[in-house]
Formats: structure tokens, C-alpha cells, sequence
């Protein structure tokens, strides 16, 4: 599915999302619009230049960082499980349905997880990094997934919304959730809902 382009204009100063950043772990349960999904994504991992280049720094422009969305609350996008390619600023559905409440009980019942619109899952693929910086790129990954954590958290205060991360949950129920590969390995789960 095809996004919205992104807008690159907000109305809110990064020193006021910077300021007014705080971790919302209780949603109105109003759905949020394709067009906030879209700009969430996009301020996460989205492309900034002919070259590639994304919104989050990556050692050696390497993006070992894939995005997930597990989507129940969106106006204009089917319940499912939902994995962002950049290049493109498009979703490609994984899985059908409403998957909050199994990704809640991976994530030890947070109720945040449950009653978010949708949750975004970072997952790594470390051998992208590894292979070139050895065991220190394990930290490289490390180091940009918090940076597009923020990058996101600071996109869902500029729109209004809330927005809490999550470190705390099972690797292997989040894996089995998402139908990750061996390689890649669950880091960051963030649910975003309107306040």
C-alpha cells in the first residue's frame, strides 16, 4: 500500500516536541488517519535523499533496521501486521487482523500495547552491520535504533499523539508474532494512539 507523501513543513518547533515529550501510555481510543501513519513511519526510517540516506543516522548507511507496524485503529487501513519499506515510503501487509492484544501479552500485558491504534516494532538485522564493524556493530545497531526510537517519538508529539517505548517483552513471542527470519531479532516495540 502506497502512504501519503510526508509532509517536511510541521507546525510544531522541535524544541516544543523536544519540551513536550513525555512517555503516554493511555489512549482516547480515537483511530488515527493513513496520513499520521504515514509521517510516523516516514520521521522513523524515511528516505531524506536521492542516495538513500534515511531520517535516523546508520553506520556506514547500512540500515540494519526493518519496520514493523501491527496496526487495530486506523482509518483507511485494515487491521494486520504490516512491514514499512522505505525506498518506496509504502506498507506491505504480513497478516491480516487485529494482532494488539498477542503483541500485548508479548510485551508482559502492557496495556499500552493493547490500546495503542497500532504499535511500531523495530527489529534488526545485525549482520548487515557486523559484517562490515565486526562485534562493534553490534552496538552501532544499537545506537540507531534509539535514535530513530526518538526520531519517532518527537514525529508523534509534533502530531498530537501519544507515544510510550517498550523494551520489556519476550524476543521469541515478538519473533513468532512477526514471522522473523533467524536473523532478525525483535529491539523496540512503540505504541502510538491519539491522547
Amino acid at each position: 500500500m502506497k502512504l501519503p507523501e510526508p509532509r517536511h513543513d510541521g507546525q510544531v518547533s522541535l524544541e516544543k516536541s523536544l519540551f513536550e515529550r513525555r512517555s503516554v501510555r493511555s489512549y482516547s481510543g480515537k483511530p488515527l488517519t493513513l496520513l499520521e501513519v504515514s509521517q510516523l513511519l516516514w520521521a522513523a526510517q524515511g528516505i531524506t535523499s536521492p542516495e538513500g540516506l534515511r531520517t535516523a543516522p546508520s553506520a556506514g548507511a547500512l540500515y540494519p533496521l526493518e519496520l514493523y507496524a501491527v496496526v487495530g485503529n486506523i482509518e483507511g487501513l485494515p487491521a494486520g501486521v504490516y512491514r514499512y519499506i522505505p525506498d518506496s515510503h509504502q506498507l506491505v501487509r504480513k497478516m491480516d487482523g487485529d494482532r494488539r492484544k498477542a503483541l500485548a501479552g508479548a510485551a508482559l500485558g502492557q496495556t499500552s500495547v493493547l490500546d495503542g491504534a497500532l504499535s511500531f516494532v523495530f527489529t534488526a538485522v545485525y549482520e548487515r552491520t557486523t559484517g562490515k564493524y565486526g562485534e562493534r556493530g553490534t552496538r552501532y545497531v544499537h545506537m540507531e535504533v534509539g535514535h530513530a526510537a526518538q526520531n519517532l517519538c518527537l514525529q508523534a508529539v509534533a502530531l498530537g499523539l501519544g507515544a510510550v517505548t517498550v523494551g520489556a517483552f519476550s524476543d521469541a513471542e515478538v519473533s513468532q508474532l512477526l514471522d522473523l527470519s533467524r536473523e532478525e531479532l525483535p529491539l523496540y516495540i512503540i505504541p502510538v494512539g491519539r491522547r
